[in-house]
């Protein structure tokens, strides 16, 4: 257990005060508010709400605001308060080909049926400061929209399957049940669907690093970008008493199917095989960085060998977790006053020890070489 020094709770009451001080910033300035993080702040929001499992945007900006702007703090933050709603409903599986699209955009195919839509992105800018957003800004002209059709439009993966070039979808069977990592603790070897939560609310710079690494030889993916979507898909839940579904909202999603190193043998036709990332709001860093781990993680499927950090289930779903990897270090800080005074005196002890054996080896020497000369 760790207790606070005499006097700690006045000086954690005072800390605290300075922290809602620093929170609030200049008094000259207006406060910022929730509808202007979750509209100006967007991609951080999405971040929050991703990687704490809970689709919310109003809320996680509070976390935002609460947190200073510290990611891990607000997911932090989110995720501690998901764990008292209650659980009402499991909703069906969304049908993301049927996503209202804001983007979509595919390095494999230049003509897709549906076409490439660049939406809001960064990839065309130059990475240069903009001076004018400084100050007052002027009004952006309205962007054209283009007219939605509400059709489902086809994915790269279904024109590779049609000539048997990729690896299917896959299916589970009817009485398999999804599992869920918010309350079971993970369990190893780990079924895809499983390892695929794991991966969707994991820290995006620990996927970041261990997708960079698979590219430079730590992990066979070899991988081309089949095609990333960002758009709102329907939330729907089947009702028992009406014997179908009804949707409750739309939420915003960004899903990226990679396609990978192909596989073959004597028996089987070479194919493309596939890595999978999907999640909340718009992080497409994030869903290519979680496909290319989840086809890393799929080695065994293939009969690869497992030689990369990034093959390994044990080590990258164990460590993904940033809430987990930030309370376990963190926890450093926190008084540990008994433990080191435990290991300064054994250290004390030992140094003691030694200091007694070398004086006795120099006296045992010392003995040796009087005998001698005389």
């Amino acid at each position: 257990m760790y207790v606070a020094v005499k006097g700690g709770e006045t000086a954690i009451a005072e800390a605290h005060r300075l922290l809602a001080d620093r929170r609030r910033g200049p008094r000259d300035l207006p406060a910022l508010s929730l509808a202007q993080i979750a509209g100006q702040l967007s991609l951080a929001v999405d971040r929050v709400m991703a990687e704490a499992s809970l689709y919310d945007p109003i809320l996680a900006a509070l976390a935002v605001k609460q947190a200073r702007g510290d990611m891990i703090e607000a997911i932090f933050l989110l995720r501690a308060y998901r764990t008292t709603l209650p659980r009402l409903a499991i909703s069906q599986p969304l049908e993301t080909a049927a996503m209202q699209i804001e983007r979509r955009v595919s390095a494999t195919y230049k003509d897709l049926p549906g076409g490439q839509l660049l939406g809001p992105t960064f990839d065309y800018t130059h990475r240069l400061l903009d001076p004018d957003l400084a100050g007052e800004e002027a009004e952006p002209e309205t962007p054209a929209r283009r007219a939605v059709s509400g059709e489902p439009v086809m994915r790269v993966s279904d024109i590779l399957d049609g000539e048997g070039l990729v690896e299917g979808d896959g299916s589970f069977g009817p009485d398999h049940v999804a599992g869920d990592i918010t309350r079971e603790p993970l369990d190893f070897p780990m079924p895809r669907d499983t390892r695929l939560q794991v991966l969707a609310r994991g820290d995006e710079g620990f996927l970041l690093a261990l997708a960079y690494s698979t590219q430079r030889g730590y992990g066979r993916t070899h991988p081309f970008v089949g095609e990333i979507r960002i758009g709102l898909a329907d939330v729907e839940i089947e009702l028992p008493e009406l014997g179908f579904s009804v949707p409750l909202g739309r939420i915003r999603i960004t899903e990226c199917q990679m396609v990978n190193q192909f596989k073959g043998s004597a028996k089987e036709p070479p194919q493309f095989t596939r890595g999978y990332g999907l999640v909340f709001g718009q992080s497409e860093r994030k869903a290519m960085a979680m496909s290319l781990v989840d086809r890393a993680l799929r080695a065994d499927e293939f009969g690869e060998d497992i030689v990369a950090p990034a093959q390994d289930q044990e080590f990258v779903l164990s460590h993904a977790d940033n809430v987990q990897a930030t309370g376990f270090v963190e926890h450093l800080k926190l008084p540990h006053y008994v433990d080191f005074q435990a290991e300064l005196d054994l250290v004390r002890r030992m140094r003691a020890e030694y200091e007694a054996k070398r004086a006795g080896q120099a006296g045992d020497e010392d003995a040796i070489t009087s005998e001698a000369a005389q």
